[in-house]
């Protein structure tokens, strides 16, 4: 079932229920891609009808931000529950690890790439890294080829909103991945670079709070949610 949130829709599903069409996805046949909208994202998509398309195309559209439960709670139409983008990619990495199913990595700055790599195969014994590079690439078509001759099964796109969900919608196919999830600075994490929030912040749906705090730059950024609310709220008044 899909929930509309400002003309994007959401897959109504628990983390479980996710994880268990992710699965899926990766032992079928052909390119799926998965999103995972925060209302930074959605507000991107308001005003990019590329974005919007490709949001709208995935095969799984997770709710990975707090505000998209809040608007979605708004407008009636209330959603299971929010489904991080990062515990989602992380859920599915360790189940390639356990199934043989490789992963390529790309995105984030030189080097980061590898390290995560690195990081992820000393977590989860097993793991087949396909390959990886960095964001910094200038053919998309290349980057895509590179993937297809590594033969990842599945492929982290984290270039960032709203480049890596066009990548994956115009790309998909091309990379031969069988599942491809745009996850953002997830890369970032698992190589050390950057940190989660405390656990604390995680459980009472203040990451953003957390990275706020951390990063006093990204007012620009964090001020979309309170923008999305407005829209949201206009959207209920019709």
């Amino acid at each position: 079932m899909k929930i509309r949130v400002l003309d994007v829709s959401f897959d109504n599903v628990t983390m479980a229920e996710a994880l268990s069409r992710g699965e899926e996805l990766l032992q079928s046949e052909g390119a799926h891609y998965v999103v995972t909208p925060n209302p930074e994202i959605v507000e991107a998509c308001r005003a990019d009808a590329e974005a919007m398309a490709a949001v709208n195309g995935a095969d799984l559209v997770l709710p990975d931000g707090i505000g998209v439960i809040y608007g979605a709670k708004m407008l009636g139409t209330p959603l299971k529950e929010r489904v991080p983008g990062i515990e989602f990619g992380t859920a599915m990495i360790e189940y390639c690890a356990r199934n043989g199913h490789s992963v390529y990595f790309l995105g984030a700055k030189p080097g980061v790439a590898e390290q995560a790599a690195e990081n992820l195969k000393r977590r989860f014994d097993g793991l087949n890294v396909a390959g990886t590079a960095d964001g910094y690439f200038k053919d998309d078509a290349v980057a895509a080829a590179r993937i297809a001759e590594s033969g990842a099964a599945m492929a982290l796109i984290c270039l960032g909103a709203p480049k890596q969900e066009k990548f994956m919608a115009r790309y998909g196919e091309e990379t031969g991945a069988r599942l491809l999830l745009g996850l953002g600075g997830s890369l970032d994490v698992f190589a050390g670079v950057a940190q989660r929030a405390p656990q604390f912040y995680v459980n009472h749906n203040l990451e953003w709070f957390y990275r706020l705090i951390k990063n006093p730059s990204r007012i620009g950024r964090m001020m979309k949610l309170p923008l999305f609310l407005v829209h949201v709220a206009r959207a209920k008044r019709g």
